[in-house]
């Protein structure tokens, strides 16, 4: 698998002092009496619990440096040069941009999208709000399935909580509306997740009841750490509204001691925790109920890299609560201020997840029981996983889950729009233009779509649609050198293991034994 750092990080901002370290351990081959302290050892001696995060908390995602000792690179796309699924095998016809990326799942006329692609949830952090607009704008205009993540309503400080149920959340309003505003041709979904203290604060009752919401999701967890969402608060007064509230707030914000250190500016910065959900079949087909009586046209479930059993759980409650849609994420990455050591350390990987994902959910196939609809996350960024994660699931697999990678597009997307304001393009981006028109190579299809709205519309949506896009050409590209022309027809064989060992874990055929029969029948034929 290699070396893993486990001294020095670009996340934790720390660094050896030497070139080499010890493998180990990642301290300095030698450690110098003197030093200031640039590894991590030596910044925890000054900063403690600080450095357990990753950091600058607010303005980063973050995602595990660990190598697996399987992957998807383990895997290839496999390619036919004889007939077609999907459409006429007619070499007129079966051509890339033909093929159909649009799907829809959940109960009756379902949820449509134009692209089998869900925004995992991003919730309370800094960087998913400052990023928003363009994040929801362009999953609407894309028309694939925007998550409202969890601890929203209770980290916004224009919250109404009457009786410890909010009657008023003007973030989570803003968050809803700007995804609706931009919906077009009905395609996509807002959906709104929830933990423990969204629960306690009725946060799912209240977005059907008053916000218009009909997709509601449970959230056991993610794949970048086994304990509940977590962030930073600056604001003395904000720390103490949240542990009002009910979040665990670290040091205790009402603590003189701790006031007076905070004002001395010995440190900067207080830890909002939520807590851990304590899941049990009744209480969760209960959950579900309600929420369907309270309205919820579709509800989901979000898992994390939880042991075997945890997501053998997921997927047998899952099927008796017949969900909409079950998310099954897996170890290695995050959005939000997940523990540095937990990220790279923590959880079930995403082969070894979809392996026994697959076969579960073939388990409950085979009894003749309800298999949801599924979505699968954890590093997804362009076409090339999310065919090998539709194949590798087929037919249970759904939908590709993804946050860093849209949440990077709308981040470039907002900064360059910028800069283009300022009259300041960055040098490589100056060669395309000095325009939003002449830089963002989708303009002018987004003019034809849009009208006049596209003047207004984000820049940061414009990034993210542009990037769906081309993964959506690349898609298309795969499929048709696959010859599938639509999503249903994606098989397991569409794609073949390239090692004995990731064939062993996942039930994928070794590329040498892929097709034997047949390719014997060929040559053995008259």
């Amino acid at each position: 698998m290699g070396p893993i750092k486990q001294n020095a990080s670009a996340a934790t901002l720390t660094k050896n002092r030497t070139e080499d370290s010890v493998c180990i351990s990642g301290l300095c081959a030698t450690c110098v009496d003197g030093c200031i302290g640039m590894c991590e050892v030596g910044r925890s001696a000054i900063r403690a619990h600080e450095v357990i995060y990753p950091q600058p908390f607010g303005m980063i995602t973050t995602a595990a440096e660990k190598r697996y000792p399987v992957d998807w690179s383990h895997f290839n796309i496999m390619g036919s040069c004889a007939g077609a699924r999907g459409i006429e095998a007619d070499s007129d016809k079966a051509i890339f941009p033909n093929v159909n990326l649009e799907t829809k799942y959940g109960a009756g006329s379902g949820i449509k999208v134009k692209l089998p692609i869900v925004f995992g949830g991003m919730g309370s952090t800094n960087i998913a709000a400052n990023n928003w607009e363009g994040l929801a704008a362009g999953a609407a205009i894309s028309g694939v399935v925007l998550t409202v993540g969890e601890n929203v309503v209770g980290m916004d400080p224009e919250a109404v909580i009457s009786k410890g149920r909010v009657v008023e959340s003007p973030e989570l309003a803003r968050r809803v509306k700007l995804f609706k505003q931009w919906q077009n041709g009905g395609y996509g979904g807002v959906v709104i997740q929830a933990n423990v203290e969204d629960g306690r604060l009725g946060v799912q009752e209240y977005a059907i009841d008053k916000l218009g919401v009909k997709a509601v999701e449970l959230k056991w967890g993610q794949g970048a750490k086994d304990i509940g969402g977590e962030v930073k608060i600056k604001n003395l007064k904000k720390a103490q509204l949240l542990k009002d509230r009910g979040y665990i707030v670290l040091p205790d914000p009402y603590d003189k001691a701790v006031i007076q250190a905070f004002e001395k500016g010995s440190f900067t910065e207080f830890e909002r925790h939520s807590r851990v959900g304590m899941v049990t079949e009744e209480g969760f087909l209960k959950r579900v109920d309600e929420l369907r009586k309270a309205g919820a046209k579709w509800v989901q479930l979000k898992t994390g890299a939880y042991r075997p059993a945890d997501l053998a759980r997921a997927v047998k409650y899952a099927s008796k609560a017949r969900l909409d849609l079950l998310t099954v994420d897996a170890a290695g990455g995050g959005t939000g201020m997940s523990p540095w050591k937990m990220m790279n350390e923590w959880g079930t990987p995403p082969i070894e997840t979809f392996s026994l994902l697959f076969r579960y959910c073939d388990i409950l196939a085979q009894r003749g029981e309800y298999v949801p609809p599924i979505a699968i996350a954890s590093g997804f960024v362009f076409e090339d996983t999310w065919f090998k994660g539709l194949a590798f699931g087929a037919p249970y697999v759904k939908l590709i889950e993804m946050a860093r990678a849209p949440l990077t597009a709308a981040m470039v997307g907002k900064t360059i729009g910028h800069k283009l304001q300022q009259g300041a393009p960055p040098v490589f981006v100056e060669r395309f233009g000095k325009s939003v028109d002449e830089v963002f190579v989708e303009s002018s299809h987004l003019r034809q779509l849009l009208g006049k709205d596209f003047d207004r519309l984000p820049v940061g949506a414009i990034g993210v649609h542009s990037y769906l896009a081309r993964c959506a050409q690349g898609m298309r590209q795969l499929m048709a050198g696959a010859r599938k022309f639509s999503l249903e027809h994606m098989t397991r064989d569409d794609i073949a293991a390239l090692t004995p060992a990731a064939a062993k874990m996942s039930g994928i055929p070794y590329i040498m034994d892929l097709d034997r029969a047949e390719a014997d029948s060929i040559l053995n034929s008259r």
